[in-house]
């Protein structure tokens, strides 16, 4: 399928994060899981880990994230870029303002958190 479009992307709601896939294998894609991000004003996300690199690209808004310990902000079109394995936690820097990115990573990719490890829904 050469063409992915955002209208007909399934919705997965967690905690104020808002993921839509885009090019994963269920929607045509082998190597690759690239989904679209909402993150709603001040929403913060678990603290987690994925066992493959991630890279998320702000569209609009500003993103502050912790991974690995250090502390980075990013706003549009910056990347944060989280290594296979490192503790992440992100979240929307406005508290008026939704954030959207775009998230790239490997198809086939689990996350970790806490004691839980499982495939995210949005990647498959």
């Amino acid at each position: 399928m050469p063409l992915s479009t955002i209208a007909d992307a399934s919705v997965f709601d967690r905690d104020g994060f808002t993921f839509r896939p885009l090019a994963v294998p269920s929607r045509g894609s082998v190597e690759l899981a690239i989904w679209a991000l909402e993150i709603a004003p001040g929403a913060v996300s678990e603290a987690h880990s994925m066992d493959r690199e991630e890279v998320f690209v702000v569209v609009s808004g500003t993103v502050s994230a912790t991974v690995a310990g250090l502390e980075v902000q990013a706003g549009d079109g910056d990347a944060i870029i989280i290594p296979a394995g490192a503790q992440l936690r992100i979240r929307n820097a406005s508290s008026v303002s939704p954030a959207t990115l775009t998230a790239v990573t490997s198809a086939g990719m689990n996350a970790t958190v806490g004691e839980a490890t499982f495939c995210p829904p949005w990647t498959q």
